[in-house]
C-alpha cells in the first residue's frame, strides 16, 4: 500500500495507484475537480450476546458488504449499504415520522428539501442493498417480512430507478421512520478523484423481525462483524477499506449497544471531512483533517497495491 509513516505499519487502506498523477495534475492546474454528488450510507447495527454468531466479541455488530473487485470505485473494499441521492425525493410530500425536516436540515447542513432527499436515500439504500426497510404503516411501527415477490418487484424498480422512494412509500402507504436513524459523520471524496461523493453517514438498529440479506449487485458477500474486529482486520492489512469506513468503525467500537450508538449520534461532529494532498519531493502526502492515522506518504510512482486477504471471522448475513 506504499509507505505509511503515520502508523508505522501496513494496513488495508484503499489507495488507487492513479492518485499521485491526479494529485500532481490538480496541483499544476491541469485537472478540474468534479462536483461531488450527494450520497448516504447506513451502518446497520444489531446487539450481540449468547447464541449469536458474534457472541465472542463485545458490543454491537455492524452489517458490512464487500464491493465486487470489478467495481470501478473501491473494488474489493468493505463498506456499508449506501448510494446516491435521488433528486426526485427532494420535495415530494411523504409520510414522515421522527424529527422534522427542519431539524434534519440543521443537523445535516442542508436545506429542508435536501434533508428529506438525503434521509430518503439512507432508508432506500438500506432496503435496496440489505433488504431492511426503516418504514412502517404508522409512525410507531415498522414493516415485518419484506421478502415476498411483490416486495421484491418494488425493490427491483427502486434499484433500476423506475420508481422513486417517495413514490414507493406512497404506493405502499408507508411512513418513513427518520427517528430510527442517527446522523454520524459527513465525508467528501477528495478533489482529485474522478468519482466524487458528498456522503452522510448514519447509524440505525436492525428492526425487530427483519433480517439482512445480500440484495446488492455491487457486493459479492456480506458479514455481521463487530467494529473492533473489523478495525483489527483493517489494521492487519486483511480487510480493504476507505478512511471514512474505518473512522466510523473506530467510533462505533466505543459503543456497548446499538441503542448507545444511536444515542451518541446526536453529539457527533457533522463538519465535512475532505482530504488534503500535497507534493513533497518525490512523495505525495495525503491527509484527512482530524484523522491523522490515515496520513499517507506515497512515492509518486507507487505500484498498484496488492489485494488483502479476507479472513473476516464474520458470519454471512
Amino acid at each position: 500500500m506504499g509507505n505509511d509513516r503515520a502508523s508505522g505499519r501496513a494496513n488495508g487502506q484503499w489507495y488507487p495507484p492513479e492518485w499521485p498523477d491526479r494529485i500532481r495534475a490538480l496541483a499544476d492546474g491541469t485537472l478540474t475537480p468534479v462536483a461531488p454528488k450527494r450520497a448516504a450510507t447506513v451502518m446497520l447495527l444489531k446487539d450481540t450476546g449468547p447464541g449469536t454468531d458474534t457472541a465472542a466479541s463485545t458490543g454491537p455488530a455492524v452489517h458490512m458488504l464487500r464491493r465486487r473487485t470489478s467495481m470501478a470505485f473501491a473494488g474489493g473494499a468493505y463498506a456499508y449499504p449506501g448510494g446516491g441521492v435521488d433528486p426526485r425525493d427532494d420535495d415530494r410530500a411523504i409520510g414522515w415520522a421522527g424529527p422534522t425536516r427542519a431539524w434534519w436540515a440543521d443537523r445535516l447542513g442542508v436545506d429542508e428539501a435536501g434533508a428529506q432527499a438525503i434521509v430518503c436515500a439512507a432508508v432506500r439504500e438500506t432496503y435496496e442493498e440489505a433488504g431492511v426497510l426503516l418504514a412502517g404503516p404508522t409512525a410507531d411501527s415498522v414493516v415485518g417480512d419484506t421478502t415476498g415477490a411483490d416486495w421484491e418487484a418494488d425493490r427491483a424498480a427502486l434499484v433500476d430507478r423506475e420508481l422513486s422512494f417517495a413514490e414507493f412509500l406512497d404506493r405502499r402507504g408507508l411512513v418513513l421512520r427518520s427517528d430510527l436513524l442517527g446522523a454520524w459523520a459527513r465525508w467528501i471524496t477528495p478533489e482529485f478523484e474522478s468519482r466524487r461523493y458528498d456522503t452522510w453517514f448514519f447509524v440505525a438498529a436492525l428492526p425487530e423481525g427483519q433480517r439482512t440479506r445480500n440484495a446488492s449487485t455491487e457486493a459479492d458477500r456480506t458479514v455481521w462483524i463487530t467494529p473492533s474486529d473489523a478495525a483489527a482486520g483493517y489494521d492487519r492489512g486483511e480487510l480493504l477499506m476507505m478512511p471514512p469506513t474505518v473512522a466510523a468503525l473506530r467510533g462505533l467500537a466505543a459503543c456497548g449497544t446499538a441503542a448507545e450508538a444511536l444515542a451518541s449520534a446526536s453529539g457527533r461532529d457533522m463538519t465535512p471531512v475532505l482530504a488534503r494532498a500535497r507534493l513533497s519531493g518525490d512523495e505525495v502526502v495525503l491527509s484527512w483533517p482530524g484523522h491523522d492515522e490515515f496520513t499517507k506518504h506515497v512515492p509518486s510512482t507507487a505500484p498498484a497495491p496488492a489485494t488483502p486477504s479476507d479472513p473476516t471471522g464474520g458470519a454471512p448475513a
